[in-house]
């Protein structure tokens, strides 16, 4: 992975406790702002940004050049209107684009590594939290994040619940499943059996663990297609040989299927903007994940006395957080007498459709948060 970017960064001013009972000094969390803070600093929102994802939710990534992950939501006229809004995207604790993680120099004057302590959902948040602290906003106008981050937007909603007037959670979950836990474990062992991985003190070595992180990557990216869709985009079609054969099949271990070189293009393309000890530390934060063990066993307790108005979207192609996820956090809402909307939404993307082309997306995030 390339070296991480020069991003806006705030260092908190005081140690930052987190879950597992260690405390982390010095944190930075790497963050880039869009449009103008009104004057009564009321119409702030926060976006919270999936496991792989950054904080250049709509300008261009500096290491790949491409356009922000969610460009197509936000700015001037677009659903989440950079005109009206002041809208904010911060790097997680434990990512490896600017904020505090592995790859983060410990007091010592070397990468943290794997002496990095393990970091839950709700740690992140405290992170994003003091970030808010720093900007002197008290109030978000509302907290979106689909996938991952849909889980950051509910640990917010329940642990600081005066923080936010709307919240708007996509394609998401209150409890990772062990589905989807098993996926996790299998990016995760990917990672740990390349030799090049070190036991996680692979930095400054030039030997990086990429084949393992590209693995891990290919396995998940998975799970956020549907099957509709990988076979509309390329069925069972053969990849055209490197001779001009058009076609056919090399009866032998290369990329024959077009399927095969798109998830292998994917792998690649991700170890040059990722950390694999980042990879390891934010899977095991969404593993742990679980809101109604952390409010006594009850998911509606977390969110008793919310003041917030809820929206809740998924996708009927989304198997990796099914349409059931988003009605249990639904029926908790409902429970605890929250004001609460939700809609399954159409489209046959699985669970990326968040970030692609669904343009009722637009219309219910649009409505939302006028």
């Amino acid at each position: 992975m390339a070296a991480a970017p020069a991003s806006k960064s705030y260092t908190l001013p005081t140690p930052l406790p987190l879950d597992s009972g260690q405390v982390l000094d010095g944190v930075e969390i790497a963050y880039e702002t869009y449009g103008e803070l009104a004057a009564d600093r009321s119409n702030a929102i926060l976006i919270c940004h999936a496991l792989t994802g950054d904080q250049y939710v709509a300008s261009t990534h500096p290491i790949t050049g491409k356009p922000g992950w969610w460009e197509r939501m936000v700015g001037p006229g677009k659903p989440i209107d950079t005109g009206r809004f002041y809208v904010i995207c911060a790097n997680v604790l434990g990512s490896c684009l600017g904020s505090t993680g592995p790859a983060s120099l410990a007091a010592d004057g070397r990468p943290h590594a794997m002496r990095f302590p393990v970091i839950t959902i709700r740690d992140m948040v405290r992170g994003l939290v003091a970030l808010l602290d720093g900007l002197g906003i008290e109030r978000l106008h509302a907290v979106v994040g689909g996938s991952m981050g849909g889980m950051q937007t509910l640990s917010l909603a329940a642990n600081w619940p005066d923080r936010a007037e709307r919240v708007l959670v996509i394609a998401s979950t209150a409890r990772h499943s062990a589905q989807n836990i098993a996926f996790h474990e299998v990016g995760r062992q990917a990672i740990m059996a390349d030799p090049n991985w070190q036991g996680g003190d692979y930095y400054g070595t030039g030997q990086t663990p990429d084949k393992g992180l590209s693995v891990a990557r290919m396995a998940a990216h998975i799970t956020y297609l549907s099957e509709e869709g990988l076979t509309e985009k390329f069925g069972r079609r053969l990849q055209d040989r490197p001779d001009g054969t058009k076609g056919a099949k090399s009866f032998g271990f290369d990329a024959d299927f077009q399927v095969e070189s798109y998830l292998r293009y994917q792998g690649l393309s991700f170890t040059d903007r990722f950390d694999a000890n980042s990879y390891l530390y934010i899977t095991r934060a969404m593993d742990y994940f679980d809101l109604a063990e952390e409010h006594g066993g009850k998911l509606a307790e977390a969110f008793a006395g919310s003041r917030a108005r809820f929206c809740v979207i998924s996708f009927d192609t989304d198997w990796l957080y099914p349409t059931a996820e988003s009605r249990h956090v639904v029926h908790a809402l409902n429970a605890a007498g929250a004001a609460v909307s939700f809609v399954e939404l159409s489209a046959p993307y699985g669970h990326d459709s968040f970030l692609l082309d669904v343009p009722a997306l637009d219309r219910v995030v649009t409505g939302f948060l006028s």
